[in-house]
């Protein structure tokens, strides 16, 4: 039944979905662009304090830019978004361990940002989003009437 307290709570969930987005993206965009601003202290940053396990410092220094400033976007507009927010959980986890000495408050954004990303990854990136939009128009091209929520 759709009912109205169900649509609102529809509601709710999508823009709840894109706060969460915007909000994520936001932190890892901007930390991509202040790197690639400077890329010769990014790569001292990534040489001498960032300690990525199995990864050359250069190797990891491109991988972790490239990750901050293309999944974000991604997972902005929703596009292939489990797959953006799965991508920037790895990019998070990774600048979590690879600190050594992480302050407290540090490691509490951290995983507020991999609480964010899990339920964007378990949940979906909601109807406001360009896989939403793509999967409904497949699915009516099928003649399919099913809830894509």
């Amino acid at each position: 039944m759709n009912t109205p307290l169900d649509r609102l709570q529809q509601t709710a969930t999508d823009l709840a979905s894109l706060v969460a987005r915007a909000y994520v993206a936001q932190v890892f965009f901007l930390s991509g662009l202040t790197k690639i601003r400077d890329w010769d202290t990014t790569l001292l940053l990534f040489n001498d304090e960032y300690h990525v396990p199995l990864l050359p410092p250069q190797v990891a220094a491109v991988m972790g830019t490239g990750g901050e400033l293309a999944l974000p976007v991604l997972l902005l507009l929703g596009a292939f978004g489990r797959f953006a927010a799965l991508g920037l959980s790895v990019v998070n986890l990774v600048a979590a361990i690879s600190l050594p000495d992480i302050a407290p408050a540090a490691l509490q954004q951290h995983i507020t940002w991999g609480v964010l990303l899990a339920a964007l990854v378990l949940y979906g990136v909601g109807r406001w989003s360009l896989d939403h939009q793509v999967l409904r128009r497949w699915w009516a091209a099928r003649g399919r009437q099913e809830s894509l929520a």
